[in-house]
């Protein structure tokens, strides 16, 4: 039995990890889908006052609660930053970190250090527009999804905490990079946001060369939720890296 925590991204919940959740029960694991604070079923508690922090203590929390050890950390889309900070505070604990379609920070980064100017600027302009400094969640049509995926993830996405955006991570390079890493790229379609983060998983050079030796990447032609759209495959992926 195997150990599997799920991290959703921004304005998704632990809802999104249902078919992904499902399928390593059945196998006899033992699955943590998170939500973080201020989405899902926790959106009651958005407010200004959640950072980054916040939602990296969710996560540190659970598995120290739980009594976890030799974690899967599976790690979606902006809960790279929180994957990595995780994997930074309690390397002990986990066996596999698993960044599905996620940011891969350098040290000193925040979420929003990789998107464009533009990005940065429409995000910030509705956080500040909003009553709780928060930005809505975008049409599921830019995650490739369609028909019933399309609109059950319409319904459910919530607004994402503002202050998590700009909040720079610091991390131990060396520390992070002794664990086992996947990187899940997801290329029909693929999200512009996470671009950079996929050219840095296959580069040398990244983390100043400590990326690489203890990593892999996989594809999947599928959109940006593949929990959703491709639970499946996701779901053997996750196996693998707990074998």
């Amino acid at each position: 039995m195997a150990n599997f925590v799920l991290v959703h991204g921004a304005w998704h919940g632990g809802w999104c990890w249902q078919r992904v959740t499902t399928a390593l029960q059945a196998q006899g694991h033992r699955v943590h889908a998170l939500t973080l604070t201020g989405v899902g079923e926790r959106a009651h508690l958005l407010s200004p006052a959640i950072t980054l922090d916040t939602h990296v203590d969710d996560v540190i929390s659970a598995i120290e609660v739980e009594e976890l050890s030799d974690v899967i950390l599976a790690v979606h889309s902006y809960a790279g930053m929180i994957g990595t900070a995780v994997a930074d505070r309690l390397p002990k604990r986990l066996r596999h970190l698993v960044y599905v379609d996620a940011v891969l920070p350098k040290p000193g980064e925040s979420w929003s250090s990789t998107q464009s100017a533009a990005t940065q600027q429409q995000r910030l302009a509705a956080a500040q527009a909003s009553t709780r400094f928060s930005f809505p969640p975008p049409d599921p049509d830019a995650f490739g999804l369609k028909g019933a995926d399309h609109d059950w993830v319409k319904r459910r996405q919530t607004p994402h905490p503002g202050n998590t955006y700009q909040a720079p991570l610091n991390f131990d390079v060396q520390r992070v990079a002794a664990i086992p890493r996947t990187f899940v790229s997801c290329t029909q379609p693929a999200l512009a946001t996470i671009d950079p983060s996929r050219l840095r998983a296959r580069d040398a050079k990244f983390w100043d060369g400590a990326w690489l030796p203890n990593a892999k990447v996989v594809e999947i032609a599928t959109g940006h939720d593949p929990m959703i759209s491709e639970p499946q495959i996701l779901t053997q992926i996750l196996l693998d890296c707990a074998a």
